[in-house]
């Protein structure tokens, strides 16, 4: 029983080293296991409960069938158990329900032995159980084609969740759309197991219903579920807008320990913005809101920003693609600033412009935690991108995603973008793609990355206007890195020979180099033709070799 008890904390502190190493630098969280993990241990017990030890010889060991289906059984129940014992303290590391998690195991493998082999048709419970064991903790009807639910499929889809002593904490009915009929059959079903719930996806659910009857099932669902405590809910990919947020009011109000909110895709409007705002009471635990893909505008921005002014334990925003000007990238930049906790940031595709863009250097500077930032196509420009850059230089220690793509950012600016990047040593990706660096930019931000950035993985300078001697020094660059698993440089101006030479740098590695098919090799000029463009590259990269990026700057 110890080898078990070794397992199961073994393999989640190894899934937390895991997670240290390659996400959170600065905390390390034994809970919850990974799914891979409680496989590991069902095969484990399976193995306690049919190989020759002293427990079997004593009291019998069982069949294989036999064994698998009770190590199933006990595995979900152990979880159970550490999981609810977690709940009541999620600030710790999670080694306390650990360490229940391999005892409960332990205690209930000696219980199964001691009972002695079961008929096939044995139902009943373990005996450390009054109620039956949960067969999961996540039911999930959203795998397999796409289809409209109607009463009869509802009742027999649904019918695990009417179980005695069932203890589903997530469901997710993403995928299947569901009709009026289907609605109230599922209604009563909600509410006798809302008091279990933690997490509730009903993601894309109403797809293809007329507005009328799409309102309505959302009002059931939310009257069903209103009074639950959720820690996460996922309403993307419904046609919302302001009546669809509305017809989830009841459920969004009753909520005042919600920690993920996800409203993708949901045609949030400035109305539905300033719905969501009014409607959730309590942002306070609030720890991912994600609302890409939605029309939000600038009025609805200054909406979401008040929710953010309420959220300060916030880690993961996401406001991309939501038609967001320099007025309201300006108050949601002003906003951030009061969510000193994020690790991650997504505002990509908007229209922010310099303005916003200074604005939101402010917040950057506060996040020493942040560990993926995306601002790619925010018109940015040289003066927007140098001041985020000269943000993040001194703030984002750990920073592992940086991504600026699409900004108009020029050579001039290459120095600062480089000083930033040298700090970086934690960095994994690189996206700078659709910018005007050309090869002196890319040169120095090259050179800066010689030393260290040992867990580089993939740069992006596509589109860059960038030659010869660019390419040549920072396929050199990367190429050596020992995780490095993607480089990307099409769409420049990149000659067939310095093509070639590229190519030979990564002959051993061809599949970590992108294609060149939309290269010009013409495209920088026609100085090579007269023989002198390999001397100005060689000129360039000379003038470059030692430069030292001013870190003052």
């Amino acid at each position: 029983m110890l080898m078990l008890q070794s397992l199961c904390a073994g393999s989640s502190a190894m899934d937390a080293t895991e997670s240290k190493s390659q996400r959170r630098p600065f905390s390390i969280k034994l809970w919850p296991p990974s799914q891979n993990t409680r496989q590991m241990l069902v095969v484990r017990v399976t193995d306690n409960l049919t190989t020759k030890s002293i427990f079997t010889q004593k009291y019998g060991s069982l069949s294989k069938e036999e064994a698998e289906e009770n190590a199933k059984r006990i595995e979900d129940v152990a979880f159970a158990t550490a999981n609810e014992q977690y709940e009541k303290e999620p600030d710790g590391d999670g080694s306390s329900a650990v360490q229940l998690y391999a005892k409960e195991c332990s205690k209930l493998i000696l219980e199964v032995l001691k009972r002695g082999p079961s008929s096939k048709d044995d139902k009943e419970v373990l005996a450390s159980k009054e109620v039956s064991a949960p067969h999961d903790t996540v039911f999930d009807i959203s795998k397999g084609t796409r289809s409209f639910i109607e009463a009869t499929e509802a009742e027999e889809i649904l019918k695990p969740l009417k179980e005695p002593g069932n203890f589903y904490t997530k469901i997710c009915f993403s995928n299947r759309s569901f009709g009026l009929e289907a609605a109230h059959v599922a209604e009563p079903i909600l509410a006798s197991i809302k008091d279990h719930l933690k997490e509730v996806d009903l993601s894309d659910f109403i797809a293809g219903r007329p507005e009328a009857e799409a309102l309505e099932v959302m009002n059931i669902f939310s009257t069903a579920l209103e009074g639950s405590i959720l820690k996460s809910l996922n309403l993307s990919n419904n046609a919302l807008g302001e009546k669809g947020v509305r017809a989830f009011g009841a459920l969004l109000r009753s909520q005042s320990c919600l920690e993920e909110l996800y409203l993708i895709n949901n045609g949030i409007s400035e109305e539905a913005a300033e719905a969501v705002c009014e409607l959730i009471p309590s942002t306070e635990k609030l720890t991912v809101l994600q609302f890409h893909n939605n029309m939000t505008g600038d009025k609805g921005a200054l909406a979401i920003s008040k929710v953010l002014k309420r959220s300060p334990l916030l880690e993961d925003f996401r406001c991309s693609s939501t038609r967001v000007g320099s007025e309201g990238g300006v108050a949601l930049s002003e906003a951030l600033e009061t969510c000193t906790h994020l690790k991650k940031l997504d505002l990509r595709d908007n229209m922010f412009g310099v303005e916003a863009g200074v604005s939101l250097s402010k917040a950057l500077s506060k996040y020493a935690g942040l560990t993926e930032v995306y601002l790619s196509y925010l018109n940015l420009e040289d003066e927007g991108a140098v001041a985020i850059a000269s943000a993040l230089k001194e703030s984002a220690p750990s920073l592992e995603v940086l991504d600026m793509a699409g900004n108009d950012i020029t050579a001039e600016a290459a120095p600062i973008v480089a000083a930033c990047i040298a700090e970086k040593q934690h960095l994994t990706k690189l996206n700078l793609a659709e910018n005007e660096f050309k090869d002196e930019g890319t040169i120095k931000i090259s050179k800066v990355m010689e030393e260290g950035h040992l867990q580089l993985k993939e740069v992006d300078m596509s589109t860059n206007s960038i030659g010869r001697a660019g390419a040549r020094v920072l396929a050199r660059v990367v190429v050596q890195k020992p995780e490095f698993k993607f480089l990307n440089i099409d769409g420049n101006f990149i000659s067939d020979e310095g093509i070639d030479e590229v190519k030979k740098m990564f002959e051993k590695f061809p599949s970590r180099l992108g294609s060149f098919d939309e290269n010009d090799p013409s495209g920088g000029g026609d100085e090579e033709e007269s023989g002198e463009g390999e001397c100005d590259e060689h000129e360039l990269e000379s003038k470059l070799e030692n430069l030292e990026v001013n870190k003052e700057d």
